[in-house]
């Protein structure tokens, strides 16, 4: 057993001691058999003017890579399959960014589905569905229109790690059980409202200093959404990313006010940020703690409440391959750096990191739920997994809070309310230092 109060700098700290043991083990050990690569069994998309997305029925769970294509503009989802029936250019459902798709075996062990864009276009998120019933494992892959010159330089980036790049799968909607899974039909961005700031015209990083050896624990707070992207929407106009952005202002202020933490924010104004990015800033800063604010919408309007979501193990698999995008895998573990390192002593070490630091992000979780509840409305069982790209970093305990439903009316009244943001943004930052008092009694 390990202490659930273990630093997350402690942890780094210790897996290069491990690093000799388990290259010896792995040096006796045998080889993984090859898993049955799973068909593709259909293909289909959707789209808007501001929207795409795209839906491939799995006979089993696999992993994929993305990439954007020019000349002319695409994007490109490779699939590790054994096979899929090779369709012609097909028509989509709905006039927008999406013209048409084709779907064919790229090579043995490999089919490739080429999305023709009507007008530039970004992956928003992309994620894998177990198979529940008779409804069979999905890959779903969610667009959003982009300017030309960001295309371009995607596009770029892409080709210069062609294949290196495995999107894990993320859930973005909250689910009361395994069986709901995301509509089938794209969201559709609606006008914003009026009480929020006007989109930048360009995606701008936010700039975050990084904290000096020895100071306060750093705490990342990421409002959902932003720029192009409005996340949910309620009828009277209402948009998420408005809501996360002035839930994360007044959090931020709260903790710098205690004195107690840096607080640093992946936006502090109404831009859009890729997944990718708000994971990088935190972890190029050596956050303490990972929090990202959501207000999810579902087709349920009964559902409602608050809930914490930590990342499930059983997105695991593919981790390791995400991390491989854009840097060094040995830099993962506390700076160590063996060039001669196999790929599997990296893939256990990280493995090793991963699972106590989920371990912390869950005792953070339950340490904001029990300040939340004596004040604010909580779903059942409020301290949930799920497979968040956000919250994917080995190395820093990550969460994805869903402050309410904007599908719900009670919830949206609240989310408005001045006085309710008070109350549950002072819970917060209470639970945020229970735990950092926890650990700092545990040392």
């Amino acid at each position: 057993m390990f202490n659930s109060r273990v630093p997350a700098r402690f942890v780094r700290g210790t897996l290069a001691a491990l690093f000799a043991l388990f290259s010896l083990v792995l040096a006796i050990g045998g080889s993984v058999a090859q898993a049955i690569l799973p068909d593709v069994i259909a293909a289909r998309v959707s789209t808007t003017p501001e929207r795409g997305r795209l839906i491939l029925d799995l006979s089993g769970m696999t992993e994929f890579a993305i990439v954007s294509l020019r000349e002319p503009d695409r994007i490109a989802v490779d699939i590790r399959a054994a096979s899929v029936k090779t369709i012609a250019p097909q028509p989509v459902s709905g006039q927008g960014i999406v013209a048409g798709f084709t779907t064919a075996v790229a090579e043995e062990g490999r089919v490739r589905v080429e999305l023709s864009l009507a007008v530039p276009a970004m992956v928003q998120q992309a994620y894998l569905l177990d198979p529940v019933g008779d409804q069979p494992a999905r890959l779903v892959v969610d667009l959003v229109a982009t300017s030309a010159e960001d295309f371009a330089a995607r596009a770029a980036a892409d080709l210069a790690n062609a294949m290196g790049s495995v999107v894990p799968s993320t859930i973005e909607a909250p689910s009361e059980s395994v069986s709901e899974a995301p509509s089938s039909e794209p969201l559709v961005s609606e006008a914003p409202a009026a009480i929020e700031p006007a989109p930048s015209a360009e995606p701008v990083q936010a700039p975050v200093a990084e904290p000096a050896a020895g100071s306060r624990p750093l705490v990342v707070l990421d409002p959902g959404h932003g720029g192009v992207d409005n996340g949910a929407s309620a009828p009277s106009g209402l948009h998420e990313k408005g809501i996360t952005l002035a839930f994360a202002l007044q959090l931020r202020d709260l903790l710098v006010a205690s004195g107690k933490f840096d607080v640093a924010l992946t936006r502090d104004e109404d831009i859009y940020m890729t997944l990718n990015e708000r994971v990088d800033l935190a972890r190029q800063n050596k956050a303490d703690l990972f929090i990202s604010l959501h207000a999810d919408t579902f087709q349920q309007a009964d559902i409602r409440g608050a809930s914490i979501y930590t990342r499930d193990e059983r997105a695991s698999d593919i981790l390791d391959k995400v991390l491989a995008d854009g840097e060094n895998r040995a830099d993962i573990v506390a700076g160590y750096v063996e060039p001669d390192v196999k790929q599997p002593v990296v893939d256990i070490l990280v493995d090793l990191m991963r699972r106590q630091v989920r371990q912390q992000a869950f005792v953070a979780a339950g340490d904001i739920v029990k300040a939340m509840e004596p004040s604010v409305t909580l779903r059942r069982f409020p301290v949930r997994q799920a497979d968040f790209f956000v919250l994917q970093a080995p190395e820093i305990p990550s969460m994805l809070i869903e402050l309410g439903f904007m599908s719900n009316a009670a919830d949206i009244q609240n989310l408005e309310s001045e006085s309710w943001r008070d109350k549950v943004v002072g819970a917060i930052a209470e639970g945020v230092e229970q735990y950092f008092a926890a650990l700092e009694a545990a040392q």
